[in-house]
C-alpha cells in the first residue's frame, strides 16, 4: 500500500499528462479544446485513477466528448506510464464532473434567497417596532408611578 503522498504526487502528474496530451497529442476532433480536466485521484494501492473532467458547450458536447475520451483512453494510458516511470501504469477511468451543475443550482438558491431578501426587506421598509420608543426602565420611572 503506498502512501497518501505518492498517490496524490501521481494524481497531479496524471492530471498535467492527460491534459497536455488532450491538448497537444489527441488528434480527435470531439476532444481539442472544448474538455477541462478538473481533477484526479489516485487508489492507495496505485492501480487505478478517476480523471474528472468538465466539457464547455451542449450535451451533444458532452457526450461525444466522452466517446472521445474512451477511444483515447490507451493513448492517454501510454503517456502517463511513459511519464510516471511506475512499475504499474494505472488504469484511467474518467467521469463527467459534476461541479457545472452543482454551481448552477447553488447560483439558482442564492439568486432565490436575494429575492426573498428583497421582498423581505420592502415589507418592513416601513414598519415601526412594537412598543415603546425606549423600553427600559429608568429610576425616576417608579417615582412617577407610586404617586
Amino acid at each position: 500500500m503506498a502512501d497518501n503522498a505518492r498517490a496524490k504526487k501521481l494524481a497531479d502528474l496524471i492530471r498535467e499528462v492527460v491534459a497536455e496530451k488532450l491538448l497537444r497529442g489527441v488528434k480527435d476532433p470531439r476532444l481539442g479544446t472544448h474538455v477541462t480536466i478538473t481533477d484526479t485521484r489516485v487508489t492507495g494501492d496505485l492501480r487505478e485513477a478517476t480523471v474528472f473532467y468538465t466539457v464547455y458547450g451542449d450535451d451533444e458536447d458532452r457526450a461525444a466528448a466522452a466517446a472521445g475520451l474512451e477511444s483515447a483512453k490507451g493513448i492517454l494510458r501510454s503517456a502517463v506510464g511513459s511519464a510516471a516511470g511506475t512499475k504499474f501504469t494505472p488504469t484511467l477511468t474518467f467521469i463527467a464532473d459534476a461541479l457545472p451543475e452543482n454551481a448552477k443550482t447553488i447560483e439558482d438558491l442564492l439568486d432565490k434567497a436575494r429575492a426573498s431578501d428583497a421582498a423581505v426587506r420592502e415589507v418592513s421598509s416601513g414598519a415601526k417596532f412594537a412598543g415603546d420608543a425606549d423600553p427600559y426602565k429608568k429610576p425616576g420611572d417608579e417615582d412617577d408611578a407610586s404617586a
